[in-house]
């Protein structure tokens, strides 16, 4: 079963506004090409992640749809890979966000 990352980029940006506002910044998120974004390559790094996440899972459900409809070319065995890796990615993507999660939650305790 493949769910949307949505969560996953609502958590990312929730945490870019809150690091803006740590940093005394405005409550928006940096912009994607700012510096402060592209400083170390982490937060296109985890933006890739997300994109590679959400298109496995589009392919794997495209898959899966086509082999419903009988298509010839598509075998059960490539859907049910497809949907593992779907699946697999996006448990990957859950366990960064709750250990990125954590940290924050450890750093902005030690703030205070």
């Amino acid at each position: 079963m493949t769910m949307p990352v949505n969560a996953l980029s609502s958590a990312l940006q929730q945490m870019q506004s809150m690091a803006a506002q740590a940093a005394g910044g405005t409550s928006q998120a940096a912009p994607e090409g700012s510096g402060a974004a592209t400083a170390g390559g982490f937060a296109s790094a985890l933006k890739a992640s997300l994109d590679k996440i959400s298109g496995d899972q589009k392919t794997a459900i495209g898959e899966s749809q086509a082999f419903e409809l009988g298509s010839s070319n598509v075998s059960l065995n490539d859907v049910m890979v497809d949907m593992q890796k779907a699946n697999v990615g996006f448990q990957f993507g859950l366990q960064v966000r709750n250990k990125l999660v954590a940290a924050y939650n450890e750093i902005s305790q030690m703030a205070v």
